[in-house]
């Protein structure tokens, strides 16, 4: 009995063992065991279908066929299914496999950053998948059933792909089965139509980005009920995003808005500022109206803050931002924290009454309601007399901020849709002669106004009992008969018609009707003839105006060209005009010594004044008078009299004058880029240091992303290369050469035109089919990009044959830093922190050149990559910045003033108003701040 147990014993403790050495077996064959069949067919596919799968270094032929047992590079197994793929940044090319969904363990793909084309294959059924990474690719179309049954998707970046370039696609609503989603990427890749209200309902949400697509309509105003930390909406084409942004209100996990470049209307909700965690706050470029929020100023976190180019009046709150941009707006200072006037402030209170109008908000600008085009405003003197606003479509209330106006006499804002009490304060008017609130929505009480006031209220349903009113109609309404009147009981309005008496015969209305009709022909023809009289008179005889100096005010045989030029330009009269004698005294009768290039144009010259001061002359030379160069020479003094932007040369005067065609600019002493990258050796110049090109790198691309979009008009240069950047003392660079600038039309950013510009820098769509857009632009902006990191030209003959044209070159190095280190300009001497900087610019300058023109980003987008690399950089305050001692908002002729010490001949000092004669010298420094033009 004693053995048996004994056996049974030994025999238990063997089958243990037996099944612990099953288990560990089974546990390896596990984890080291063959791949499932069905997912390594899917990677054979994936394989074969690549141009160059021989960068995923799979040993597809070899011995070692198992993905999950041996560890293949860039797949990731969970037992013997694969779980993981990750790519990203290897250059693959070629398509999908269709099946890829067949991996149905699939947790985590990084496809991002490759040339991936074709189709995207489904995902649908991939429930197990968290992150999906696919932008930065050429997928051309996605699925219909693609979002169907992603159940655990936490992350989905399709971002910068041309799925569906020519219709566009929309989000279909099986995304909102994707209840864990928090991250969702999809700018730049061609979405269309309306948000879709889904996304409002998807509570995991922080972090929407679907800039650059084809979006329209109105953000839905679920999304204020969103966590989201980052939102970006901003570049939609087309009709873009409207309505209000009051969805921002209440939502108070912002960190990073980007609305810029929409159609976005109505007010700055001030409640944004609960959002205490926003860092960056760019709502530039839409049609916002009202005034910016003091609560801005208590925003902790506010690091940048972007609002140019909307309608807003107002101050500016004194802000603790780092970056910001306030111009293209109607405030009355833009110096933050300076106050407008009593008399403004009044206005925009009455403005903000009927909901800040776009027509006014825009023209209501300054802190001088007198010294500008405010419509609807007139004065006496410095004060505000009349508020003339009928038939404006007003919409709101009277504010009774109109009481402040204390020398108001007359208010007509008839013909419009207020409603509300009439202001109280308005009786405080003791100047008040006429109050026409006729044809309104106005409502009792009517308050009680001192004997001399005419108030008319007649057409205001709720005052008078009259029916209730009709739509506006667009031409002015007919005059009332009768009016009703408060007050002394007996007035009239002059503007209205003149009672008349029941009694009156028609003949005799007739009669003076017809004998009126004679007097206002008569009238209008005398006045007509008088109009063109002082018309021509002004043309042969220029009479100064206030803070101006007219020099060769006679018209001689280039008068016409000046008239074209002026027409272009919208220049008035006068306005940069400039003498050829001046010009040709101070640069020594053009004398070869002071030459500083020559070009197509012709050659340029340096100009110094007695006391030092210096300019760039551009003079035409004869032999290349052409239509052609007409039209360049007219272009580059139409755009520059337009835009004004401190990394643009500024155009200073010209001349058409004695058979000369002369641009003045201002006069740059370390000339060209391009000297300083490619000629160093040879003009005896120090290599240009890493952080001095990042620098140039910044200052070009906020020139440009103020010529694409910031200024009141959006231009395409067309001619962006390193010879036409130039260098000041500091090497901060400047853009100049603007005679093959083209305006893009109203609405549009693009235009079809002949082929110009300098190959190498061509985009290719431009090159082919000549339609060029600012996108043509990015892609010369990469070549420099690539210029500065290599010291390499964008074409040269004598390079190599694969590396002649540097853009094909440089993209094709990948994203290899090897490669890259390889590419570096030897001249500069890098540190790995360095490095990493040329890094992030190849990387830019390669998104700037690819061949998808909708895949490039906006100089905007090129300005936020670069600012953060720039060492202590620091944006200039634009209502400080002196220029060195010059006012390049002004024209020449401004500047000319206190030139007089150099006596130009030519100038007829009898036209000079004696009250201007004193002006202040010239500070000390002038001279350092010109610069010189590139001669083409």
């Amino acid at each position: 009995m004693a053995m048996r147990s004994e056996n049974w014993k030994k025999e238990l403790k063997f089958l243990q063992f037996f099944h612990l050495l099953a288990a560990i077996l089974c546990r390896i064959s596990s984890v080291s065991g063959e791949t499932d069949p069905g997912d390594f067919a899917v990677l054979e596919a994936f394989h074969k279908g690549l141009e160059n799968a021989e960068l995923l270094k799979w040993p597809i032929a070899g011995e070692d066929e198992d993905p999950c047992g041996s560890r293949w590079p860039h797949v990731f197994c969970s037992g013997n299914r694969v779980t993981q793929i990750q790519v990203a940044k290897l250059g693959l090319i070629g398509p999908l496999p269709h099946n890829l969904n067949e991996l149905a363990m699939l947790d985590n793909v990084g496809l991002q950053m490759n040339n991936f084309s074709g189709p995207l294959p489904s995902f649908r059924g991939l429930s197990r998948l968290r992150y999906a990474y696919l932008g930065s690719n050429r997928f051309e179309s996605v699925p219909s059933d693609f979002f169907q049954g992603l159940d655990s998707l936490q992350v989905l970046s399709l971002e910068y792909n041309p799925l569906n370039q020519s219709s566009g696609w929309a989000l279909p609503a099986d995304l909102a089965g994707s209840a864990q989603l928090f991250n969702l990427s999809l700018s730049g890749c061609h979405l269309a139509g309306e948000i879709p209200d889904f996304l409002a309902g998807m509570a995991s949400l922080t972090h929407l980005k679907l800039s650059y697509n084809n979006l329209s309509g109105e953000v839905p105003a679920g999304f204020s009920e969103l966590g989201l930390q980052t939102l970006w909406l901003n570049n939609q084409a087309g009709e873009s995003l409207t309505g209000p942004i009051t969805f921002l209100s209440s939502m108070a996990s912002l960190t990073d808005v980007w609305l810029h470049g929409n159609k976005f209307t109505g007010t700055i909700p001030p409640s944004i500022a609960s959002a205490t965690s926003i860092q960056r706050l760019w709502i530039d470029d839409n049609l916002l109206v009202g005034t910016l929020p003091e609560s801005f100023a208590a925003m902790p976190q506010l690091r940048s803050l972007r609002v140019g180019n909307n309608r807003l009046v107002g101050s500016i709150p004194k802000l603790s931002v780092e970056e910001f941009s306030f111009s293209g707006n109607s405030f009355c200072d833009l110096t933050p924290g300076s106050p407008c006037s009593s008399q403004v402030n009044a206005l925009l209170g009455f403005l903000g009454g009927v909901n800040f109008p776009l027509d006014l908000s825009e023209f209501w600008s300054g802190d001088d309601p007198c010294s500008g085009p405010w419509p609807g405003v007139s004065c006496l003197g410095k004060n505000v007399s009349a508020i003339n606003l009928q038939n404006r479509r007003l919409n709101g209330v009277i504010s009774d901020s109109i009481g402040r106006l204390a020398s108001l006499t007359e208010v007509r804002l008839n013909g419009n849709n207020l409603s509300g009490a009439i202001p109280l304060s308005l009786t405080s008017l003791t100047s008040l002669r006429l109050l026409n609130l006729s044809e309104n929505n106005l409502a009792p009480p009517i308050p009680k106004f001192h004997v001399g006031v005419k108030l008319l209220l007649d057409g205001n349903p709720l005052l008078d009992g009259s029916p209730p009113r009709r739509p506006i109609p667009d031409s002015p309404p007919r005059t009332s008969n009768q009016s009703k009147h408060a007050g002394d009981g007996t007035s009239t309005d002059p503007s209205s018609s003149t009672q008349s008496s029941s009694s009156s015969s028609s003949s005799s209305s007739g009669y003076e009707i017809a004998i009126a009709a004679v007097v206002v022909a008569v009238t209008a023809t005398a006045l007509a003839a008088i109009f063109v009289l002082l018309r021509r008179r002004r043309k042969n005889r220029r009479f100064p105006e206030s803070g101006e100096l007219v020099i060769d005010s006679e018209m001689d045989a280039s008068g016409k060209e000046e008239e074209e030029i002026k027409m272009a330009s919208g220049l008035e009269s006068g306005d940069l005009l400039i003498s050829v004698e001046a010009m040709r005294r101070v640069t020594g009768g053009f004398a070869p010594a002071n030459e500083l290039g020559r070009g197509g144009f012709g050659v340029v010259y340096k100009g110094v004044f007695h006391d030092g001061s210096a300019v760039a002359v551009k003079r035409m030379e004869a032999a290349v008078v052409s239509r052609k160069a007409m039209d360049e020479f007219q272009s580059e003094i139409s755009v520059l009299s337009k835009v004004r932007h401190k990394n643009l040369v500024s155009l200073l005067g010209y001349s058409v004058q004695e058979g000369e065609r002369l641009l003045v600019y201002e006069f740059m002493p370390k000339g060209a880029l391009s000297r300083h990258l490619f000629e160093w050796k040879k003009l005896g110049l120090e290599p240009l240091p890493w952080t001095r090109r990042l620098a140039i790198a910044l200052d070009v691309a906020r020139g440009m992303e103020y010529l694409h979009g910031l200024a009141h008009q959006s231009f395409i240069h067309r001619d962006l290369k390193s010879s036409n950047i130039l260098l000041d003392d500091d090497f901060r660079a400047k853009v100049s050469d603007f005679g093959l600038v083209k305006l893009a039309p109203d609405g549009q950013h693009s235009v079809v035109t002949r082929l110009a510009g300098t190959f190498g820098y061509l985009a290719p769509e431009y090159a082919v089919a000549g339609k060029v857009t600012t996108k043509a632009d990015v892609f010369s902006f990469g070549v420099v990009l690539m210029e500065l990191v290599t010291g390499l030209a964008a074409l040269d003959e004598a390079r190599p044959e694969e590396s002649q044209h540097l853009a094909a070159w440089f993209v094709a190095l990948g994203p290899s830093k090897d490669k890259l280190r390889a590419a570096v300009d030897p001249a500069m001497v890098l540190t790995e922190d360095a490095f990493e900087s040329v890094s992030v610019v190849a990387e830019l300058a390669r998104h700037c050149a690819t061949r998808d023109p909708r895949q490039r980003p906006d100089m905007g987008h090129a300005v936020n990559v670069l600012g953060p690399l720039v060492d202590r950089w620091r944006p200039a305050d634009p209502g400080s910045e002196d220029c060195a001692g010059i006012d390049f908002s002004q024209p020449l002729l401004q500047m000319v003033k206190g030139w007089q010490a150099d006596d130009f001949s030519g100038v007829n000092s009898a036209a000079l108003d004696d009250s201007q004669s004193s002006i202040p010298a010239r500070p000390a420094g002038f001279a350092d701040s010109f610069t010189s033009a590139d001669g083409r």
